[in-house]
C-alpha cells in the first residue's frame, strides 16, 4: 500500500501532466481563432484523423489537394482565381490546427498509460480520466461536423457548430485545470475564513465564473456569423443605444443566434454586465475576504476583466484586426481561468478535510499491513 507521501507525489505528477495539456488547450483554442479569422478554416475538405499526418510533399500532391478544394463552396464563391501558392498560405495553418489536436490526443494518452500501469492513479481519478479522453475525441469529430457545414452550399460554418466547438474546448480546458488544483491542494494547509463568509463569496464567484461562460458562447455567435464586421461603433449602434431591428426573425430566439444586429447587441450587454459584475464581486470580497492573498486574486480577475473589454471595443472599433480579435479571443480564457481558480480557492477548505481524512485512511492501511 502506498504511504501517504507517495499519493502526494504521485498527485503532483498528474497534476502537473493535467496543467501541459490546460496549456496545449489552450494553445489550440488560440491557433483554432486564428484558422478562422484568416480564412483557413475551410482549406482541407477531407478529414482523415488515422492517416492524415503527412501535408502534401510534391508539387503533383499539392495540385492533387488543391483541385479537391477547387470543387468546394469557398473556392467557388469567395476564392476563385486563387493559385496554388496562395491556397498553401491557407492550407497550413488549419493543417497546424489539425496537428495539434493530434498532438494533444497524444500527449494525454500516452502519459496517462503510464501513470495507469505504474498505479499511480486513484480509483476515484480514472473516471475523470477517462472522461477527459473520450470528451476530446468528442471534440474531434466536432471540429469536422462544424467544418462540413461550410462545404455543402454556404462557405461559412454553421455559427451553432461552431460555438459548440468553442465551448467544448473550455469544458475539457475547465475540468482538466479543476481536476489538476484538486490534486495540487490536497493536503496543502489552509487558513479558513471567518465563518459564514466563504459560502456566500464562492455562491458569488461561481455565478459570475457562470456568466463567463455564456459570454464566451455568445462571443461564439458573434465569430460564427461574423456580426464582429458589422455596426464598427460603440456604445452606439446604428446611432441608438437600442438599435431597431433586433427583433426581425421568426421565431423570436433565432434573433438571438442568427440576427447580426441582436448577437452583437447581446455579446455587448453580457460584456457590459460582466464587467459590473466581477466590478461588484471585487467590492464584496474587500468586505469578506480579509486574506492578502485571495484579495490578490480578485485584483486580478477585476483587472483581466477590464482588459476583456478593451480588447473587444478596440476589436469592433478597428474592424477586427487578426492580432486583436485573437488576443480577444485568447484574453477571454485568461479571465475565465482567473475565476475559476478562485472559486477552487474558496472552497479549499473542504479539500483540506477531504485531504485529511484520505491521510488517516492511508495511515491506518499503512500501520494494519505492518502489524
Amino acid at each position: 500500500m502506498a504511504t501517504y507521501e507517495a499519493l502526494q507525489r504521485n498527485d503532483r505528477q498528474i497534476a502537473v501532466w493535467l496543467l501541459a495539456c490546460c496549456a496545449l488547450v489552450f494553445v489550440i483554442v488560440v491557433v483554432g481563432g486564428l484558422t478562422r479569422l484568416t480564412g483557413s478554416g475551410l482549406s482541407m475538405v477531407e478529414w482523415n484523423p488515422i492517416f492524415g499526418l503527412f501535408p502534401p510533399m510534391s508539387d503533383a500532391e499539392w495540385q492533387a489537394v488543391f483541385e479537391q478544394y477547387r470543387t468546394s463552396p469557398e473556392y467557388l464563391h469567395v476564392n476563385r482565381g486563387m493559385t496554388v501558392e496562395e491556397f498553401k498560405g491557407i492550407y497550413w495553418l488549419e493543417y497546424i490546427h489539425r496537428m495539434i489536436g493530434r498532438g494533444i490526443g497524444l500527449a494525454f494518452l500516452l502519459p496517462m498509460l503510464y501513470f495507469w500501469v505504474r498505479g499511480k492513479i486513484e480509483a476515484s481519478l480514472r473516471p475523470k480520466l477517462v472522461a477527459m479522453f473520450v470528451l476530446g475525441g468528442l471534440q474531434g469529430v466536432l471540429g469536422w461536423y462544424m467544418v462540413k457545414s461550410g462545404l455543402i452550399d454556404v462557405p461559412q460554418v454553421s455559427p451553432y457548430r461552431l460555438t459548440a466547438h468553442l465551448g467544448l474546448a473550455v469544458v475539457i480546458y475547465a475540468y482538466m485545470l479543476w481536476v489538476a488544483m484538486d490534486l495540487l491542494s490536497r493536503g496543502r494547509p489552509t487558513a479558513a475564513p471567518p465563518q459564514g463568509q466563504s459560502p456566500v463569496l464562492r455562491r458569488v464567484v461561481m455565478v459570475v465564473t457562470g456568466f463567463a461562460f455564456v459570454t464566451i458562447l455568445s462571443g461564439g455567435f458573434v465569430a460564427g456569423t461574423k456580426a464582429g464586421y458589422a455596426f464598427s461603433t460603440f456604445p452606439l449602434m446604428q446611432g441608438q443605444w437600442i438599435p431597431d431591428g433586433l427583433f426581425t426573425q421568426e421565431p423570436l430566439w433565432r434573433n438571438f443566434f442568427e440576427n447580426i444586429l441582436t448577437v452583437q447587441f447581446t455579446h455587448r450587454v453580457l460584456a457590459m454586465g460582466l464587467l459590473l459584475a466581477v466590478f461588484l464581486m471585487w467590492l464584496l470580497a474587500w468586505r469578506l475576504e480579509p486574506r492578502g492573498g485571495m484579495r490578490l486574486g480578485f485584483h486580478l480577475a477585476l483587472g483581466a476583466v477590464v482588459v476583456q473589454v478593451i480588447l473587444g471595443i478596440s476589436t469592433l472599433l478597428m474592424y477586427v484586426p487578426i492580432s486583436l480579435a485573437s488576443a480577444h479571443q485568447a484574453w477571454a480564457l485568461v479571465l475565465f481561468t482567473v475565476l475559476l481558480v478562485l472559486v477552487h480557492r474558496l472552497r479549499q477548505p473542504v479539500a483540506a478535510a477531504h485531504a485529511e481524512a484520505r491521510a488517516a485512511a492511508s495511515t491506518r492501511q499503512v500501520e494494519a499491513s505492518g502489524a
